[in-house]
């Protein structure tokens, strides 16, 4: 095998291994961006907004598994409603939790 060859197979296998990455699941900061934050954001339907005190701290009370299951099947609350997954089905449920988990970290005092 000569060196030429090698480095062509070498950069192809990196290529693709690169693109992999591209379809790795997102942060939870930037599913906070791209979903949750049309509702959270702005306290829409009842969606306790982000870093709300008074909002979040019952809520975190519960526990994240709590938190975690509400957002990934939806939950019918006394001030609103959110759907499953936020609405956004093409989500994995890791992403819904990293989004989750991104929010709970806003809220400092809670």
């Amino acid at each position: 095998m000569n060196n030429k060859n090698y480095w062509i197979s070498s950069v192809a296998s990196l290529c693709v291994f690169s693109g992999g990455l591209a379809l790795a699941e997102e942060d939870g900061k930037a599913v906070y961006e791209k979903t949750c934050v049309a509702c959270h954001g702005a306290g829409v339907a009842g969606a306790p907004k982000l870093g709300d005190v008074a909002l979040w701290k019952d809520r975190i009370a519960k526990g994240m598994d709590a938190l975690f299951e509400s957002s990934i099947n939806g939950v019918q609350g006394y001030t609103g409603f959110m759907p499953a997954k936020g609405g956004n089905v093409n989500l994995t449920d890791d992403e819904v939790k990293a989004a989750v988990t991104y929010m709970v970290e806003q809220c400092t005092d809670c």
